[in-house]
């Protein structure tokens, strides 16, 4: 058994009210090469604490602590939210002296996904779809070149980027980052979570193998689809960007439907 309390006293000192638990080992679902998450609550002056790995007794353990104001992060920015809050729910208290740690679990707890909340989110997603055009082009012209880099970098926003705006708009509270594709998938429609897959690369329609240049091509129509599912929430100073990243989208699929690629030294896999 390992004794989870005994680390966390290495790292307990006047600045840290609490510590938790958190991630798989205090879900209870830890494997062998399961890190220990250790979440240092600090007191209010104190600085944060970057997470850092140790090797103790074997076993990897990240610990990062977290001010009050970060705390209040969770409870506030719905980004933050969508992240914490339920590994906070989940979380074990190691040392919690004054109670303060278990008054932040059972906010945690009461927390809800309010309309305050969702109008935070809606702000929060349409800023994110203007933040991801830069990788739009990256992704167009990495196919225009077959440019490895490029499309790379188009791929990160296309995946993880587009399923985070996903995971807020939305208001769905992972467990964990490793929750981002097994639960985001039953919040979102089967030709989202289609063109998802192919931009991570782990399928295409048809189960087979897919190239770099088919994820980016599917990436880039999960940013159409994307921004067709929050179009309503697209701010009026985002309006003009989004729409632009969309119609260069489109001429690219209407320049290959056409053949136009050929002329143009375009990649075979451009849209």
């Amino acid at each position: 058994m390992v004794d989870f309390t005994k680390i966390a006293q290495r790292f307990i000192t006047p600045d840290v009210y609490a510590v938790l638990l958190v991630g798989s080992h205090a879900r209870g679902d830890a494997g062998e090469f399961s890190d220990v998450d250790l979440k240092l609550l600090l007191r209010n002056g104190a600085r944060s604490v970057a997470p850092a790995t140790h090797l103790i007794d074997g076993l990897l353990v990240t610990v990062g602590g977290v001010t009050p104001d970060e705390v209040e992060e969770w409870f506030t920015n719905p980004a933050s939210s969508v992240i914490a809050i339920q590994g906070v729910r989940d979380a074990c208290m190691l040392f919690d002296p004054d109670g303060a740690g278990v008054q932040v679990q059972q906010r945690a707890h009461t927390f809800i996904w309010d309309a305050a909340m969702q109008t935070k989110a809606n702000a929060w997603v349409s800023a994110e779809m203007v933040g991801w055009i830069e990788e739009v082009y990256k992704g167009l012209e990495g196919l225009r070149r077959h440019d490895i880099g490029r499309m790379l970098n188009a791929r990160h926003g296309f995946s993880w980027g587009l399923s985070r705006v996903a995971q807020v708009y939305l208001g769905v509270l992972f467990s964990s980052d490793n929750g981002i594709h097994a639960e985001l998938t039953s919040y979102v429609s089967v030709k989202w979570a289609s063109l998802r897959d192919a931009a991570f690369g782990i399928c295409n329609s048809d189960g087979a193998a897919i190239s770099l240049e088919e994820q980016i091509v599917a990436g880039l129509e999960l940013y159409v689809e994307t921004a067709r599912i929050v179009d309503h929430v697209i701010r009026p100073e985002h309006r003009a960007l989004v729409d632009h990243a969309i119609a260069a989208i489109t001429r690219s699929r209407r320049s290959h439907d056409r053949g136009d690629h050929a002329r143009t030294s375009a990649a075979p896999g451009t849209i």
